[in-house]
Parts: structure tokens; C-alpha cells; sequence
């Protein structure tokens, strides 16, 4: 009997109903009908506007008409730097792919480069440098199509197929959820463009999103976990060796989840006091009250002055991880700590490589000075991520000694290949993985040049631009976009040492504080538009 109501089920249950409770079979095509509908549904989940999204059905733009669109850097004395960040731009278009009804995305967006496959941690990494190209394309309506997937409970799958636009992971897979970033990515296009409308679109997605976090990405101690892949970092040695490296979150407390989870919540914060949605966030400020002890009690290892996984007996990893930097983001290290936290990253026996950062410290047995993917290899997103936290702190001698061994290294194999490669080597000047990987791998050759090379650092809310001169070559960058209208010229002369007084000409039209910083010294000038 329990059978035939069953099948009688199954006659009755609505095409819509079989797309909710159903879930097709990637290995037979085929479309398996059952799962039990155990969503709890999220109410932010309603205010999503990108649900219902029409399809945007214009085709990109080739690189070659918008290039005049693009900044323009300035570098005499690095012409090969020119070259790549030209060469990266170059790639990055030639890599957007219009929307399609088949695909299931609506809006136009830039591929991974991947395996057609769209990845959260992947597009909300290009975002971040596609920010300072929205002149000539709408970089950012790439993460449109994963907001247009979420799921009634705010779940959004790391990883979309890009065949047919389905998930490639079940919700409750250890790997079907990566690093939250979208709030990051978001942030920085809001400080960048300036655009409140938009950030009052994303809001409630990245609201829901968080809730999906840390309702089904969480143990009861409040520490969060994830996976090999879910992490992004698929083969570190972080796992007992009972569990496997991929796919398995091994019952750990995972540093790099639980610290993004602290700094998405602090965005969604700063997000609402913009939008004075301060009530909707008021369970995250507890939550982060409590996290933050949480790490620095339980996943700080006094002696080693670093934070580590968390194992399910109490015990803490000895694996030193680029997760751990994650910290700085999230701008929670106590200041007494903060001294010997950084000395990791200048320790020549640890993160202090020939090619720096690897992603795994030197001393790891497992560590391969060849790179060997995630045990040792230099990536473009950590190092980004490293560089942005040391910012967040005021490390800014640390994180411009970084960024200009990083960018040099990257040009200088750039130089001899031709190639922006997937990763690159610690030990030797080579790359590694996929060819011309834009792809993340997009972020030395702009976001990183101009914000670290060159120093140049955009608050269009608060309507100012850092500064922060070190080259003492000449340097510069014209056509530089300052929020939705913005267009600033900016060129400093070479100097004789980093203690000199930069002489610097700027002009733009539309008014904003400049602050300009040097090895010395600082002044902020008007500048008004022309």
C-alpha cells in the first residue's frame, strides 16, 4: 500500500515540483526522481531579484575595440610589465561568453578558463581586477549568474556547470561550497564604482548566502569547515590520513573557513550600516564576538605564533597554510601577536621563497619547491589575498616588498614564455598548471600592479585615492576609473631614492582627496576636476 501511494505520487507531482525535489544524475544524464524537500527556507532569499532575471543576450565586446576603454599604465623603465598587464587584459576578453538560455546564465560573464565549468572562488577573484576594466565591460554581472541559482535555504554552489547551468555538487557535499567571497568581491566594486543601487541588489543574496554558511558549514563549537576542494587548496597535507586530502572535511575546524567567515560577516556589517539595514545583522555581530575569541584561544598556537586547523580531539595542526593569512582580512590578530605573526612571512625557511608566497610553508615535508599545485605553488588569489590583508593592518613596507618580488618574478617568466600561467614555482622562475590562466591568474599583471606596484588605491565613497609612491622609477597610469564617471590622469617623476619628495601631476574631472604617502613622509591635496 505504502508503495502504490507512492507511484501515485510521483503521477500527480508538477513539472516545477519535479525541478525542486528532483536532481539529475551527472554519470547517466538521466533525471532521478526523488529527494524529500528538507529545504528551510531563508526569508532574504525572497528580496533576491536575480531569480527572475530576463536573459542579457548581448555579446561581449573584443578586446581590440574597448581596449582605448581600459587604464592606461605608465612604466618606462618596465616595458615588459606593460606587456603582460596589456597581454592579461588581452586574454581576459578573449575569455567572456554571452548568456544563454541553455547555459542557464543570465548575464554575460568572464569564464575561469578552467574546465567551462563557472567557480565562486574563480569569478570572485576576477572581479576583483575586472573592476578597474567596467569601463569596457561589466566584469562584475559575472557573479549574477551564481545569484541567480540560489536555492531557498541561500545555498550557492561553488561550482555551475557550464553545459546546462546546474550545480555540480549536492548542497550538503563537503565540496559543494567554497570560500565565501562574494561579499569581498562585492565591496571592493562598491569602493571602486561606487554603486549603491547595486550593493542594494546583492545585499540580501550575500545575507542568505552567510546564513547558509553557518547554519550547514559550521560544528556545534561555531568553527566552521569545508574540503580539499571546497577550501580551493585541493591537495594540502591538512587531513588525518584516515580521511581523503579532496573530499572530505576530515571533523576539523578549518582556519581559512572559519577566519573567511569572520570577514564575510564584517562586509555584510559594513554593507548594512550603507544601506542602514543594521537590524538584519545583529546576529552577525555576535557571531563574530564570538569567533574571534574562538581563533585566537583555540587556534593560535602560542609557541609557533601562527593559527592552525583545529582537530576533532582539541588538538591543533602543525601544517602552516596561506589560509592562515586570511587573519589579516579579517583583522583580528591581537596587537601584541602581530609582530610574530608577520615574521612567517619573511622567515626564509618558511614563506620567504625565492618566488613568494607558496602556498605551503617551506618547512612542510610535503612542501615541493616545484610547486605541486597547492603543497608549495605561488598563486595569484592567495598572494592577493595576503597583500589586502597586510593593508587592512597597515603593513604596507611588508606588502609592497611582497608584491614587488611576486610581479617581478611573474614578469620575467612572462618575458621568456609568453605565458600568464595557472601558478608558478617558489624555487625557480617557472609557471606551472594551465596556460594563459585568466582566470585569477589576471590579478598580478592589473589589480596587483596598480595597487601595489604603482600604490594606487581607490575610496570612491569616501571620496579619496592613497597613494602610497615607492618606485622611485617614473610611473603612472592614465584613464584610471574613479566610481561610475571618473576618469583621473596620474604620473610621478622618476627619483632619486624613496626619501625624496614625490613631484607628482594629477588631473581628473570629478573632485576627491589625494593622499599621497612616501618613504618619509605624506601630504593630501584637493583635487579639483578640470
Amino acid at each position: 500500500m505504502k508503495n502504490a501511494w507512492i507511484v501515485l505520487l510521483m503521477i500527480v507531482v508538477t513539472t516545477s515540483n519535479l525541478e525542486l525535489l528532483g536532481q539529475t544524475n551527472y554519470q547517466t544524464d538521466k533525471f532521478v526522481p526523488f529527494y524529500f524537500d528538507t529545504y528551510v527556507p531563508n526569508k532574504y532569499v525572497t528580496e533576491n531579484q536575480f531569480l527572475n532575471s530576463s536573459i542579457d543576450s548581448i555579446t561581449p565586446p573584443a578586446f581590440s575595440i574597448v581596449k582605448d576603454k581600459l587604464p592606461e599604465p605608465i612604466w618606462p623603465n618596465c616595458p615588459d610589465g606593460i606587456n603582460l598587464y596589456w597581454r592579461t587584459w588581452e586574454i581576459a576578453f578573449a575569455n567572456l561568453r554571452k548568456a544563454s538560455t541553455e547555459k542557464g546564465f543570465i548575464t554575460p560573464y568572464i569564464d575561469p578558463a578552467f574546465n567551462n565549468n563557472i567557480f565562486t572562488e574563480d569569478c570572485g577573484f576576477m572581479v576583483l581586477f575586472g573592476r578597474y576594466g567596467s569601463r569596457a565591460f561589466n566584469f562584475q554581472q559575472t557573479l549574477d549568474n551564481f545569484y541567480a541559482k540560489q536555492h531557498p535555504d541561500g545555498f550557492i554552489c561553488r561550482e555551475i556547470r557550464g553545459v546546462d547551468g546546474l550545480d555540480a555538487f549536492h548542497r550538503y557535499d563537503p565540496a559543494s561550497a567554497g570560500i565565501n567571497i562574494f561579499p569581498w568581491a562585492e565591496w571592493e566594486y562598491f569602493n571602486n564604482i561606487d554603486d549603491v543601487e547595486r550593493l542594494e541588489k546583492v545585499f540580501p543574496v550575500l545575507l542568505a548566502n552567510y546564513h547558509w554558511y553557518r547554519n550547514y558549514r559550521t560544528w556545534p563549537d561555531g568553527s566552521y569547515f569545508s574540503s580539499g576542494w571546497g577550501c580551493g587548496m585541493d591537495n594540502q597535507p591538512r587531513l588525518p590520513k584516515e580521511y581523503h586530502e579532496f573530499f572530505s572535511h576530515g571533523h576539523m575546524s578549518w582556519v581559512d573557513a572559519t577566519l573567511q567567515g569572520i570577514y564575510s560577516g564584517k562586509l555584510l556589517i559594513e554593507m548594512a550600516q550603507v544601506l542602514n539595514r543594521n537590524e538584519d545583522v545583529a546576529d552577525i555581530k555576535e557571531d563574530l564576538a564570538f569567533l574571534t575569541t574562538y581563533v585566537n584561544t583555540k587556534m593560535w598556537d602560542s609557541n609557533e605564533c601562527f593559527y592552525f586547523d583545529r582537530y576533532k580531539n582539541g588538538s591543533i595542526s602543525n601544517v602552516k597554510t596561506i589560509g592562515a593569512f586570511w587573519a589579516l582580512l579579517a583583522d583580528l590578530v591581537p596587537p601584541k601577536d602581530v609582530k610574530d605573526f608577520l615574521t612567517h612571512l619573511s622567515d626564509t625557511t618558511e614563506f620567504n621563497r625565492p618566488h613568494r608566497i607558496p602556498t605551503l610553508s617551506a618547512d612542510n615535508p610535503v612542501y615541493d619547491p616545484k610547486g605541486g599545485y597547492w603543497r608549495g605553488a605561488v598563486w595569484a588569489m592567495t598572494n592577493y589575498s595576503v597583500l589586502r590583508g597586510l593593508t587592512t593592518i597597515g603593513a604596507d613596507s611588508l606588502a609592497y616588498e611582497i608584491a614587488s618580488n611576486h610581479v617581478k618574478n611573474v614578469i620575467e617568466i612572462f618575458k621568456t614564455s609568453g605565458i600568464v600561467w595557472e601558478n608558478y614555482a617558489p624555487e625557480f622562475q617557472k609557471g606551472s598548471g594551465k596556460e594563459n590562466f585568466v582566470g585569477e591568474g589576471g590579478l598580478t599583471g592589473t589589480a596587483i600592479l596598480l595597487e601595489y606596484i604603482f600604490g594606487i588605491r581607490a575610496n570612491v565613497p569616501h571620496q579619496t585615492i592613497t597613494w602610497d609612491i615607492r618606485l622611485i622609477d617614473e610611473f603612472g597610469v592614465n584613464k584610471y576609473p574613479y566610481g561610475k564617471l571618473g576618469i583621473v590622469n596620474m604620473h610621478c617623476q622618476k627619483r632619486n631614492q624613496t626619501t625624496d619628495v614625490p613631484i607628482v601631476t594629477v588631473n581628473s574631472n570629478v573632485p576627491f582627496k589625494l593622499k599621497i604617502m612616501w618613504n618619509g613622509g605624506f601630504k593630501i591635496i584637493d583635487i579639483k576636476p578640470e
